[in-house]
């Protein structure tokens, strides 16, 4: 009977190995249906999804092309886990004075675990930063305490999990981090 499937972040979904939950679901629902599918990004995965269960596909786009232009992007190589906070240190020490802080004003650092997100909160936090971290299993008001500390800047790293940090609006922040 249900007539209508919306799959959102179906990108996400992908990679987090659910392929065959979303066909499954699409399969269950009726031939004569409407299905939707959002998605921050359009990968070769989600393309041939679309072709197998979508029937004369519409795809909207959002992608202005400025942001692009206004973003510098580095890859660090490192070797060791040692190695990966020993550098993250040192890129969140250099980029500001001391006297600032020592700090990028507003760093959104992303990891793909809820466990990681507090070891690494705890691990910034000893070496002195001004850290919070959010993920699935806090708490809301906890959740909303953390951001609203980040967003006045009593402190200037954020941690998240990619999932808990969508739709997130926080201005200024200087410096995003994929850690993993």
């Amino acid at each position: 009977t249900c007539h209508s499937v919306v799959l959102d972040e179906a990108d996400r979904m992908l990679d987090m190995g659910f392929r065959d939950d979303m066909v499954y679901i699409i399969s269950k629902a009726s031939k004569e249906r409407q299905t939707l599918f959002f998605s921050a990004t359009l990968s070769p995965e989600i393309k041939k999804l679309t072709e197998q269960y979508l029937k004369e596909p519409v795809f909207i786009s959002v992608i202005t092309g400025v942001t692009a232009k206004n973003i510098d992007q580095d890859v660090v190589r490192i070797k060791t886990k040692e190695e990966k906070l020993e550098k993250l240190h040192e890129i969140l020490k250099k980029d500001l004075p001391v006297e600032a802080g020592g700090c990028p004003m507003k760093t959104l650092i992303f990891r793909e675990m809820k466990h990681s997100v507090d070891t690494l909160t705890k691990e910034l936090h000893t070496l002195g930063f001004k850290v919070g971290g959010i993920h699935g299993d806090k708490r809301s008001r906890e959740r909303i305490r953390i951001l609203d500390s980040f967003k006045k800047d009593q402190i200037n790293i954020l941690i998240a999990t990619d999932v808990a940090a969508r739709g997130l609006d926080i201005p200024d922040v200087t410096h995003v981090i994929n850690y993993d």
